[in-house]
């Protein structure tokens, strides 16, 4: 009998996708949905960058380039590197990928190795991909609770309690999805530390929200000290320059470049080539469009974290980046009489037409923690205004107290 590898057979997924079909069949059929539920600016890519794309295709950048990317574009994203870290990060420590999110999977093979009980520390919460790819590569996954308490911060003393001998890397994700939180340069410290007492031990440092930071500054592990050589950096331009489905991530490291450039060359071969014009294109051109678009998310997270303070049974902290809020909501399941975040995520689709994310979407619960939801702020003011009053409407309307 045909069957299919059981490495494949419990592959995890990102979900989100999952609910978000379910929400494109609801808009087909004619429901009115609030759409919250999707991690992508709603800004279209800039014009100025649709350009440079369309130029290299009439001038023939359409074929193979070097697996790790054109040089022009490894060299602005070494200064991009250089100038948003404080650090000096040379072309040749660069590779470019379709997204960022191969980089998690080359970096996991790149470290560890199937089957020796190598560990590979990841958040909790935390994007989906991240325990998926270490699972399915043959490494051992340990979740680092991100937790509400710790206002969404790295907890450094438990994290000194799980690393051993047997860890290969740690993953961080600053500005965090789903919490929005930001590590501090005290906290990047304390874990520089405990990194620095092992000989093999790697950082992968997910940054790929590093532009969107709204209370104080992005601090990037990499320029602790005595960390560059140790962290796998890694960004794109798919938050930045609202460039999702132009498939352009980047990474750095001094040690690793040559290994993760053979995992492309091994997989993608390369990044698409008239696309790697464009992110060429968005790196050197004018920030303004992305700036506003900033901006934009800056009021929004005033709207939408005040908005959801209002709401009975809704706590919610003010995240420090990305787009992404995540209200604490276990009164409020209480209320209705919702088991959980997920049933409460269910019902508020089908009966108030608004679409978010609960936390099983992110990992495993973490006990003690309460129930919560993703709500990704990447929608219009009006949207996110009547979103909110939707969601008061049905816990009001449904409240068994």
């Amino acid at each position: 009998m045909l069957d299919i590898s059981e490495r494949t057979r419990n592959l995890g997924t990102e979900t989100a996708f999952d609910v978000l079909r379910e929400v494109n069949e609801m808009i087909r059929k004619g429901r009115s949905i609030m759409n919250f539920c999707i991690g992508q600016p709603d800004f279209d890519t800039p014009q100025y960058i649709k350009e440079g794309a369309i130029e290299a295709i009439r001038s023939g950048k359409t074929g193979y380039t070097p697996s790790a990317g054109i040089p022009e574009l490894r060299e602005a994203i070494a200064e991009f590197f250089s100038e948003t870290r404080g650090i000096d990060v040379k072309p040749e420590w660069v590779v470019v990928a379709c997204g960022a999110k191969p980089f998690i999977g080359y970096t996991i093979l790149s470290v560890t190795d199937h089957g020796k009980g190598h560990e590979v520390i990841y958040p909790n919460p935390g994007f989906p991909i991240y325990e998926s790819l270490i699972r399915a590569y043959g490494a051992v996954p340990v979740p680092l609770p991100i937790l509400e308490k710790n206002n969404f911060k790295v907890d450094v003393e438990y994290l000194k309690k799980i690393v051993n001998e047997k860890t290969r890397l740690i993953i961080l994700n600053s500005p965090h999805n789903p919490t929005g939180g930001v590590l501090d340069k005290k906290t990047l410290e304390q874990i520089a530390d405990i990194v620095k007492r092992y000989d093999n031990l790697w950082v992968f440092s997910d940054e790929v929200y590093s532009q969107m930071v709204y209370d104080g500054k992005f601090i990037s592990i990499a320029s602790i000290d005595g960390m560059l050589e140790r962290t796998v950096m890694v960004d794109g331009v798919s938050k930045t320059y609202a460039m999702t489905g132009w498939r352009i991530g980047f990474a750095a490291n001094p040690k690793l470049a040559q290994y993760l450039a053979r995992w492309v060359t091994n997989t993608e071969s390369c990044a698409p080539h008239p696309n790697q014009y464009a992110a060429l294109t968005a790196l050197r051109g004018p920030q303004d469009d992305s700036k506003r678009m900033v901006e934009s998310f800056r009021r929004r997270r005033e709207i939408i974290v005040d908005g959801l303070n209002s709401i009975k049974g809704v706590r919610c902290l003010k995240p420090e980046g990305a787009f992404y809020v995540w209200p604490n909501v276990t009164e409020a399941c209480k209320f209705v009489g919702a088991k959980d975040s997920e049933e409460f995520r269910a019902r508020l689709l089908y009966e108030a037409g608004v679409a978010v994310l609960s936390d099983i979407h992110f990992g495993h619960k973490n006990e003690g923690d309460g129930e919560h939801l993703r709500i990704s702020y990447a929608a219009s003011e009006e949207n996110i205004k009547e979103g909110l009053r939707r969601t008061k409407a049905f816990i009001e309307e449904n409240s068994l107290h």
